[in-house]
């Protein structure tokens, strides 16, 4: 099947009606149908499926089935965050699967074994761990925190597993991988740096420092008209000081400050809160700087929590240094394509998870016209997607070669 027919027939999978985004989280049954569509195409190839106790899958060709060791990944993951679009990451699944296609064509015989891999949880959309699967499976994140997750609705990660139909056995497992020669992910752009350069395709040269923090505001809960102004002490009003904070310090640094998911309590429009916990999503080009952002802003939470008459509390969740990824195999890339553009990324991906393991990894990045990511308006060109395919091809010719 085509990349076109291939994407035709995923892309309906998890799609919400009403906001066109998608809602693909981990464990759920719209994740469990890309899976089982993901289990579908390899079967189509005549592939060999291995998995782990942490949710993640590969497919093999292994043209000679006694050699298992020192092959080639590629692949990224089939989770969405919440109305997300549909690019991030299952480009980079359906561009693998595509790419094996054309390698068969062009009656490439590979001397080593080709893997395409799909990660759990990448996201972190509902357990709250960005790249959740890779961290397990490379150790970065210990079992015994990993089950203490909960979502939502408070349901821990092994149980969430088990009511999908899966087999928790939680922690490391880089085995899966069978200690691959290299692992190159080919992802959509999280910006405008390829429309910039004018090129259908780029490399990536880092993942910047980021992470994960909670803050979380207490106050007094009251009546929302009979409390006089003054003797209010509302966290509300904490937060959102402290947010316009973040955005003015981020701006001022060149680095990056979200806060993006908020909860209040008792979340009623006719009462002054007694908490609101926010999460804050820092990144920037080094730890250091990054250190130095989140301590700012929670100095200044802190400033005006005491002048609220507020309580706050600072918890990190995730923190992921910035990695550089493999020099070698990235000058192979840019050679193997002609001189592709590099550029660094600020968002996470399972690729920088291995390679801060010791992977040899690298990144392929197809351009996003709109520029926009984690969003229904995430977009690529289908000429794009095919060009992708057909540089994720021509690079693993490369690495697959005797």
């Amino acid at each position: 099947m085509t990349y076109e027919g291939m994407w035709s027939t995923l892309a309906p999978i998890g799609r919400h009606d009403r906001t066109g985004g998608y809602r693909r989280y981990t464990w759920s049954e719209p994740h469990r149908e890309c899976q089982l569509w993901f289990q579908e195409e390899a079967a189509k190839r005549g592939l060999t499926l291995e998995s782990d106790g942490n949710g993640n899958v590969v497919a093999w060709w292994r043209p000679d089935p006694d050699r298992t060791e020192g092959g080639v990944v590629t692949g990224s993951h089939l989770d969405s965050v919440p109305d997300g679009g549909a690019f991030d990451g299952p480009l980079g699944v359906v561009s693998a699967l595509a790419a094996l296609d054309l390698l068969r064509d062009n009656g490439v015989q590979p001397a080593r074994p080709l893997g395409i891999a799909v990660f759990a949880e990448e996201e972190g959309a509902r357990f709250g761990v960005a790249c959740l699967g890779s961290r397990l499976l490379t150790g970065a994140l210990p079992a015994e925190q990993a089950r203490e997750l909960r979502d939502a609705d408070g349901l821990s990660l092994p149980d969430a597993m088990e009511r999908a139909g899966a087999s928790p056995a939680l922690g490391p497992s880089l085995g899966l991988l069978h200690a691959p020669s290299a692992f190159v992910e080919l992802h959509i752009e999280q910006g405008r740096g390829l429309v910039d350069l004018e090129a259908p395709v780029g490399v990536a040269d880092s993942i910047w420092a980021h992470g994960r923090w909670r803050f979380e505001f207490t106050g007094e809960a009251n009546h929302a008209g009979t409390t006089r102004m003054a003797d209010r002490h509302d966290p509300m009003l904490t937060y959102a000081m402290t947010a316009l904070a973040a955005n003015k310090r981020a701006r001022l640094t060149r680095t990056r400050a979200t806060f993006g998911h908020v909860e209040v309590e008792p979340n009623a429009t006719n009462a002054v809160p007694s908490t609101v916990r926010a999460w804050l999503d820092g990144r920037a080009h080094d730890q250091e700087s990054l250190r130095a952002l989140v301590e700012e802003v929670r100095r200044l939470a802190g400033d005006r929590a005491h002048r609220d008459g507020t309580g706050l509390e600072v918890e990190a969740e995730s923190l992921t240094p910035g990695v550089d990824f493999d020099a070698d195999l990235r000058r192979l890339l840019v050679t193997r394509l002609g001189g592709a553009p590099v550029l660094p990324t600020q968002a996470g991906h399972d690729a920088g998870i291995l390679a801060a393991a010791g992977v040899p990894a690298a990144m392929l990045f197809v351009r996003n016209p709109t520029g926009v990511s984690h969003s229904p308006a995430e977009h690529a060109e289908a000429a794009d997607c095919v060009a992708g395919v057909r540089a994720l091809a021509d690079v693993l010719t490369e690495l697959l070669a005797p």
